[in-house]
This record gives C-alpha cells, structure tokens and sequence, in this order.
C-alpha cells in the first residue's frame, strides 16, 4: 500500500479498501448521557450493534482501553502495557492500517487516535465519521465482526502527554499555550463546568470542539480553515500546545485539528478540569470575577 497522509482518510478511500486484510477498522463510539449534575459515558455498543461500517470491530473505550470510572464519570489512561495489551487484543498492531471512527463528533475517535499515538502507532480517523459515511448512502451492517488478536511493540512519545504539574509549571512560568476545548460558556464560567469548579485554567485560550469541525458534512476543517481558527482563538505560529477539555476527550480532537493544522508540539493533559478542580489549591478563573 502506498503511504497515506494521515491522520485523516476519506470516506471514499476507506470504501475502497474495506476488503484489504491490512486495513483494520474500529468503531470507537461512547454515548454521552446528560444528568441533572453531571454526565454519564455508557458504551457506545448498542450503536454499533443497530449499524456499523461493514466489517468494522467494536473499540469499546469504557473498557480496557481507559482506566474508567463510572462513579466519577472520566477517563484515564491505563498503563502503556496494559493500553498495548488491550488493542493488541482488538487487532491493533503492528503491521496494520487503523482505521478509526464513531457515531458521533469523531471525539472518541480522535481519543483512541491520541492513545496509539502515545505508544507510536499512527493510526487514521476516518473524516466525517459514520455520520458523513451514512449521508453519502454508504453500506452499513448489523453483522458483528472482529479482527484477529495482534502484537502491538510499544514506541513511547511522552511528550505528547501533559500531567498536572506540566500545566502548573506553564501556569507559573509559560513555555506553552494552554488550550481549552470546552464551549465558550463552559471556559468562561458563564455555564456549568461537568467536571466540577466553573472556569478554566489560567492562561487558557478557548477553541471550542465543534469550532473544528464543517456542521454540515462533521468533517475537520481544512488546514487552511483551521491555522484561521486557532490564530482567531489565540494560539500563535509556533508555540506549543497542551490542549485540555472535561475530561480529554474533546482536548484528543483538538489535538487532531492541530496536526492537521501543521502545529508539530501538542500534547494532551489527560487529567484535565476533572483532575485540576479536585484540587481547591489549584486556581481557576471565571470571566466575571
């Protein structure tokens, strides 16, 4: 197979490479279920159950592939071992083209993207996911399917990961661009912040997740488009990012955009507001105060 540019594939390409053995395809949805306080991340397989991309496999990310906890309702990563062991055992691996995609924002996709990242596999999203897939009348099936257990050689990159004391050391001193992918509201304090305190982290810039993407096809903005909308947010030719959200998971898309954008130093705070507003003695700021 010749190169692919990544970290995106069209829907075209992939139709015509459903039946290459060498291409592996995940559905990676997790539904997102609103409650009074808070929100609740159930898995995303009564979706792929009702209609998939034919011969895609289930990535279930409330599983093995994060560290879940459903009472606190976030997402962690596991250890680099256990992430390989568990996409290993999908069919994530070496040797493989991986496909990534889900039913909703590309969100999930983006996230499970972001993790084989970190162990040095550069899989795809598939642009516009099942979404635009299901408006180009594409096939779709309710037929389960998996692929064969794979070996997946971990090639570590930690610098595409962020921990809590990276961020209060930008706080304290720069060195980055903090961005938060949270809507404007939710950065601004002006709107319930799910993962506890309202407001963002001093510093931070805002680019909203759906700011990235075309409302009307849920594909990424084109490169050009998005340099555009980043500048606009305030993030600066050059610099680095660290990308934060909730719980990382609109920070993983923001990643993604970012690449697609050309801007070469992103990394991921994967503990995010979750992590940063159960700590009181850390600050937040509300556009108000």
């Amino acid at each position: 197979m010749t190169a692919l540019p990544g970290p995106l594939v069209s829907t075209a390409w992939l139709a015509e490479h459903l039946g290459d053995p060498s291409v592996r395809v995940f559905d990676c949805t997790v539904r997102v279920d609103p409650t009074p306080d808070s929100l609740r991340f159930p898995s995303g397989r009564p979706l792929y159950d009702a209609g998939h991309i034919p011969g895609a496999a289930f990535a279930d990310l409330t599983t093995g592939l994060n560290l879940h906890d459903e009472g606190a309702n976030w997402f962690t990563l596991p250890t680099p071992d256990a992430l390989a062991h568990e996409a290993g055992a999908l069919g994530i691996g070496d040797g493989h083209t991986i496909v990534l995609y889900d039913q909703t924002s590309t969100m999930w996709a983006a996230r499970l993207w972001w993790q084989l990242r970190l162990l040095g596999l550069d899989a795809l999203v598939l642009d516009g996911g099942f979404t635009k897939w299901v408006a180009e009348g594409r096939p779709t099936s309710s037929e389960l399917a998996t692929h064969p257990a794979a070996t997946l050689t971990p090639a570590l990159r930690p610098e595409l990961l962020a921990t809590k004391a990276d961020v209060v050391g930008i706080v304290e001193g720069g060195g980055a661009c903090l961005l938060n992918a949270v809507s404007r509201a939710q950065h601004d304090g002006s709107a319930p912040q799910h993962a506890g305190r309202p407001g963002h982290i001093p510093g931070s810039v805002n680019v909203p997740f759906d700011a990235v993407l075309d409302p009307a096809t849920n594909a990424y903005l084109p490169p050009t488009r998005l340099r555009e909308v980043f500048a606009a947010g305030g993030v600066h030719p050059g610099e680095r990012v660290v990308t934060y959200c909730g719980g990382a998971i609109a920070a993983s898309s923001a990643a993604l955009a970012l690449a697609l954008a050309g801007v070469d130093e992103v990394a991921v705070y994967d503990g995010s507001l979750r992590e940063w507003c159960a700590d009181p003695t850390l600050p937040l700021v509300v556009a108000s105060s």
